[in-house]
């Protein structure tokens, strides 16, 4: 189930966007995956969810938690 807290970093055409995950728009575009990840880190803060990082060919590279980190070991 989509969580709509999450934010994707992806290619688009010669650019790279940032996404809310489940959404098929994107929130924004930016020149380099540099720019992209900036913005998306920031979505991702302010809606306290997690920020997945996308290779060219859609693979997720790196992803990062912001909010309620389902796999944290903290008690």
């Amino acid at each position: 189930m989509p969580n709509p807290k999450n934010v994707h970093v992806v290619k688009h055409g010669e650019n790279w966007a940032w996404r809310r995950e489940g959404s098929s728009r994107v929130s924004g575009i930016a020149p380099t995956q540099a720019v992209a990840i900036n913005h998306g880190r920031e979505a991702s803060r302010a809606g306290k969810g997690e920020l997945f990082i996308h290779r060219p060919n859609g693979q997720i590279r790196d992803r990062d938690s912001y909010g309620n980190d389902p796999t944290s070991t903290k008690g």
